[in-house]
């Protein structure tokens, strides 16, 4: 069969990717031929309109509302996640060919292309539902995040090499007003001031798109101006992410209950631009001025003086559990809410250079690091505990871990989850402690071995992350070596009958 598919992730970074290669590669083994669009992070070059003319069904793998789904009208289709995809390729293909059997019709056209938002599933249970709704408002949110980020580490190294330890001071106290009148392009302190004062503005529009799109998955358009001041009142009241986060929810959650007011035929049409944005904007504001708000922004300042309280054992048992929940589940809800904690603490205002804050995202991203390095570790030490499809995606494993994405261990873990699981867990536990023991932070989300010159003590990091790399991979190889994958014995009994019949 000709089959046609289309891949998407709320990160639009390693699932979707991940899942267009493992459907084409099932496709082939089982004779079919898979053409597949990624709908990524880095965009998407359309499927040709004549193959999917030609396509005899289509497969939706996405945790996105796909773009331009009318393309596919009238075809016979399944849908499914994007984690299934990756973890059962072959049976998504056996399934979109029952469903070509079958005849099963496509659904009607979907949302405009332009819309902005995460699949969610309306028949779910309550705890997946919330949490498809807390990812969405991530997934926008993490762009900002990495820019503002980076922009702001790299304006401290200029800083620092301009100034020396003072320049670094020195580049928070230099005013807008500078590089507005008086900026010198000759002059490395006022470079360094245009990246940090440029990534000061991008960070400052995390909590607002966190609260804005959470109320968006929620309540579609009308929940984003709500959702969007909202968060904005979360960062002037101090409340933080925490305030956008109930922001968020709240203003999704009214913005869905006026839009489902029963109201006069000559009022529908102002609804959704006048009353809607209007009375959930302003219950929002008066709920977080006046009640909530203050008391959220305690809380968060509790928060942040416990963790920048914590020192020596508090804070390596720290970094061990992020670095469990990093390497536990690979990409999955446990590991999202450990960097989501890292994420969301590179916010808190105020925050000096040493910040507990840098250090555990220094740790998260340390430990995620980690399963996929020693998958390709291992799978390159001691390939014949391994079959030739993991021995391949070994190759790809080392560069995915390098650039921190924890996603490229999860085919080991799709064909063997207890071992390669318990070996990631242990792992990455050891490099987020390891983290924390020799202090290295860090302020940008994301890059892995790419943002090295932004981390503090970054001998001490790669220590970390090569110490967990070889626990891990050694401890897969022992539990390997004690019970070998009868699929790997299988290959390797085709593969020493291929000898002898060439040697024949």
């Amino acid at each position: 069969m000709k089959l046609v598919a289309v891949s998407s992730c709320p990160t639009g970074i390693a699932h979707t990717y991940m899942a267009a290669e493992a459907l084409e590669q099932a496709g082939k083994a089982a004779g079919h031929e898979v053409h597949v669009e990624t709908q990524g992070a880095a965009g998407s070059t359309p499927l040709d309109p004549a193959i999917i003319a030609a396509a005899d069904g289509v497969i939706y793998a996405a945790d996105l509302e796909v773009k331009d789904k009318d393309r596919f009208a009238g075809k016979p289709f399944i849908d499914v996640g994007v984690k299934k995809a990756v973890h059962d390729a072959p049976g998504v293909i056996a399934a979109a060919v029952a469903a070509v059997e079958a005849g099963v019709p496509a659904g009607g056209p979907a949302a405009p292309s332009a819309a902005p938002v995460t699949k969610v599933d309306r028949n779910a249970g309550v705890g997946t539902r919330i949490r498809q709704w807390l990812m969405t408002g991530v997934s926008y949110m993490i762009p900002f995040v990495a820019a503002g980020g980076i922009l702001i580490a790299l304006g401290f190294m200029v800083a620092q090499f301009a100034g020396g330890s003072d320049g670094v001071i020195e580049v928070t106290s230099i005013p807008v007003s500078h590089l507005l009148n008086d900026f010198n392009a000759t002059v490395g302190m006022d470079w360094a001031a245009l990246l940090f004062q440029t990534g000061v503005v991008a960070f400052g529009f995390l909590v607002p798109v966190l609260s804005g799109f959470i109320a968006y998955a929620i309540a579609d358009r009308p929940g984003l101006v709500p959702g969007f001041v909202g968060g904005a009142i979360s960062v002037a009241v101090g409340a933080g992410f925490l305030g956008g986060l109930v922001t968020g929810f709240m203003a999704g959650f009214l913005a869905l209950w006026i839009s489902r007011w029963k109201v006069p035929k000559g009022v529908r049409g102002v609804m959704p631009v006048v009353v809607i944005p209007l009375l959930s904007t302003f219950v929002v504001g008066l709920v977080m001025f006046l009640i909530i708000g203050q008391p959220i922004a305690s809380l968060m300042n509790g928060l942040s003086s416990w963790l920048n309280g914590l020192s020596g054992s508090n804070l390596i048992l720290l970094g061990a559990l992020l670095g469990a929940m990093m390497g536990f589940d690979l990409g999955g809800p446990i590991n999202k809410v450990a960097y989501t904690f890292a994420v969301t603490g590179l916010a808190t205002e105020g925050l000096a250079t040493d910040a507990v804050q840098y250090r555990i995202m220094a740790a998260v991203m340390a430990a995620g690091m980690v399963a996929p390095l020693a998958m390709a570790l291992a799978s390159t030490v001691r390939k014949r505990l391994f079959t030739h499809a993991e021995q391949e995606n070994g190759k790809a494993a080392w560069l995915l871990g390098l650039s921190f994405i924890s996603e490229g261990a999860i085919p080991f873990a799709a064909a063997d989850p207890w071992r390669v699981i318990v070996s990631s867990l242990v792992g990455s536990s050891v490099t987020g402690a390891l983290v924390m023991a020799v202090g290295s932070g860090q302020r940008a989300p994301h890059g892995g071995i790419w943002v090295l010159p932004l981390i503090s003590n970054p001998l001490g990091f790669l220590m970390a992350v090569a110490v967990g790399t070889v626990i891990s991979a050694g401890l897969v190889i022992a539990l390997k070596s004690a019970k070998p994958n009868e699929i790997v014995k299988a290959e390797q009994a085709a593969d020493e009958q291929a000898l002898v019949a060439t040697a024949a």
